[in-house]
């Protein structure tokens, strides 16, 4: 089996994505405005910390993400000997995972977002891709398990048919 499906990233949440993101980072403008006194006169140091310093990481996080909107390459591919994301950190660091290395795949939420969660049952193959902290995110000590996320956040499908995909890619490997 040649075929395969890359899914690429939708323009239109990839914009909601980055609006949203503009929006929180304009109310801390205003919260850190607020907290250095600008506009009644009193200082607030902790507030003003805390909002200065998720100020920094959204407007770093907003920069980073206008950068990768350039980036017109698919953000998931899979086929019938392998599967590659870029749809998440872990997904992007981790690379290319082989289907036989696969022992489950199954839908998680986080937050705001459903992930596709695929177990990978073979973790030391994989050990020299992902840095230390990623590793600890994702690897699982009692099932010596390793856990790769994939969200649907920015590709024109929906957590549900994502999780279709893989799975029909990950049954059709098996036979």
């Amino acid at each position: 089996m040649t075929h395969e499906t890359k899914l690429y990233r939708d323009s239109r949440k990839s914009l909601k994505l980055l609006i949203t993101a503009a929006g929180i980072c304009i109310l801390l403008i205003g919260i850190f405005l607020h907290s250095v006194g600008l506009f009644d006169g009193l200082i607030r140091i902790k507030s003003a910390v805390f909002a200065g310093a998720i100020l920094l990481i959204m407007l770093f996080l907003f920069f980073k993400a206008l950068v990768e909107l350039k980036d017109k390459s698919a953000r998931i591919v899979l086929n019938s000997a392998h599967f590659v994301g870029k749809t998440t950190p872990l997904s992007q660091k981790f690379g290319i995972g082989d289907w036989d290395d696969v022992s489950n795949i199954g839908l998680h939420k986080v937050g705001g977002d459903t992930l596709v969660v695929v177990t990978i049952n073979n973790p030391s193959k994989y050990a020299d891709r992902l840095p230390k902290a990623l590793w600890n995110m994702a690897y699982n000590e009692q099932t010596n398990e390793l856990n790769v996320m994939h969200s649907s956040s920015e590709i024109d499908v929906n957590p549900d048919g994502l999780f279709e995909l893989f799975t029909s890619y990950w049954q059709k490997s098996k036979v």
